[in-house]
């Protein structure tokens, strides 16, 4: 609840404040660009919010098994939701907004029914009272003159501290049910951490994401038409976390759209194309995929780390650089022979226990100070693998790839790495939660 408190608040700071300023940059003219975000969008100022003029009908809309969702619902769930991102409403993406809002609707009447299973999971009103006054205080307001503020955009104050306490009981129930199946085991991150490393001299982007997903919003021409109008309120000042916090249906929403560093031949090629082609600080236009429609923020891109640092062990017979085919042919068969046997851990060991062998730790080094028939190795090669005979004018030498990693600051952090996929694994977890409560209810919509 923590950060999604925190990119509530940081929209509402900019309503406190007042409406958001228009993008000054001018449109990109290039075709993954749809412009250039402004960085003061998350807390430009501006005057207290009109509520929007839309109107439907009172009467009830949907049912969630035996739970009602009226239109005086629906317009107080798009009434926040517009606070919430600063989406200007218009003729042309109200049906995006209404959309959205009635699948929010739909969730939380499952979230809510599903709470109500867990007799011992009580969000009482003191604690949304400590939120509301957390969130009030972070954007320099008084509990009683935020919700004050909302009232003047039309927005009951009890239409808030209901999605408090859903939000915070959901975030309970799912942190209980799977925080243990979420935990990230050790090989995990060390695979993790070893796909880092050897995709160190790839390019690496650190994007925003929102993804609408077309069975959610009716169908790819619909999403691609709200990505549209999402796009067009983000160039114009609508903070992009805060509007994929709410829109987006990728894991990442919960934090704000952040999908962290992304390498190289990674992603789908549409969504490869638009990477090569933004830079950093714009916004891309909608890019379909099969199932959807993404956006993408280029927060930041580099280059393949310079330095590729490797730990090397070797088992070699030495041969003069003048050795004849027959010897070298030799020497190549029985290192052959012996490869299969070797892992990193008893190459060492090995060698010392044959004649004729010699074994060696090279220790870690950059790959460009190795020996040149050795860098190929160093630089492919599986980590945990043993070479094939490598010949260089020294003899004939069997590489172990015990290590390999970034050099510099791009080096892979393990806590980093191990949080990052326990929140992806979190986020899946309470994704098909919601899918498989979506799939056994009853739901009509009127």
């Amino acid at each position: 609840m923590g950060l999604k408190r925190y990119m509530t608040g940081v929209a509402m700071a900019a309503l406190l404040a007042g409406t958001a300023v228009a993008q000054t940059a001018p449109l990109v003219q290039v075709p993954a660009s749809a412009g250039t975000l402004n960085p003061a969008a998350e807390a430009a100022p501006a005057a207290a919010p009109a509520a929007p003029a839309f109107q439907m009908s009172d009467g009830i809309l949907a049912t969630v098994n035996d739970s009602v969702i009226t239109g005086f619902d629906l317009r107080q769930r798009m009434l926040l939701l517009i606070a919430m991102t600063q989406v200007q409403p218009t003729a042309e993406n109200i049906p995006a907004i209404q959309q959205q809002a009635l699948n929010l609707l739909v969730d939380e009447r499952l979230q809510s029914q599903e709470l109500n299973k867990f007799k011992e999971l009580v969000i009482t009103d003191a604690q949304v009272d400590q939120e509301l006054g957390t969130m009030a205080q972070e954007v320099g307001a008084a509990p009683a003159t935020y919700l004050n503020f909302l009232a003047q955009g039309g927005i009951r104050p009890a239409t808030l501290r209901e999605q408090i306490r859903i939000q915070m009981g959901w975030s309970q129930l799912v942190g209980g049910r799977f925080q243990s199946r979420a935990r990230v085991s050790k090989s995990a991150i060390e695979s993790a951490l070893r796909q880092v490393s050897e995709a160190a001299s790839k390019k690496q982007y650190l994007i925003g994401e929102i993804y609408i997903e077309a069975s959610r919003v009716g169908g790819q021409q619909a999403a691609l038409n709200g990505a549209t109008q999402l796009v067009q309120q983000m160039v114009q000042g609508a903070p992009f976390q805060a509007v994929a916090q709410q829109f987006s249906a990728a894991p990442s929403a919960t934090q704000g759209g952040d999908a962290g560093w992304v390498v190289e031949g990674s992603v789908q090629p549409a969504l490869q194309q638009a990477l090569e082609q933004l830079d950093v600080g714009q916004l891309s236009r909608p890019i379909p995929v099969d199932g959807g429609v993404y956006i993408v923020y280029m927060r930041d891109k580099r280059d393949g780390a310079s330095a590729s640092l490797v730990q090397i062990k070797q088992v070699m017979i030495e041969l003069p650089e003048t050795a004849g085919d027959a010897d070298v042919a030799a020497a190549t068969q029985r290192l052959e022979a012996l490869r299969p046997q070797l892992t990193c851990d008893t190459m060492l060991a090995r060698a010392t226990s044959e004649q004729g062998l010699l074994g060696s730790d090279l220790g870690e080094a950059d790959v460009q100070n190795l020996a040149p028939q050795f860098q190929q190795v160093a630089r492919s090669a599986e980590v945990g693998s043993v070479s094939t005979p490598v010949r260089t004018p020294l003899g004939v030498h069997l590489l172990g790839v015990c290590g390999r990693r970034a050099g510099g600051t791009q080096a892979a952090d393990a806590r980093e790495v191990e949080n990052q996929l326990f929140r992806q694994n979190l986020a899946t977890m309470a994704k098909r939660y919601m899918r498989d409560l979506r799939e056994d209810a009853l739901i009509e919509m009127k």
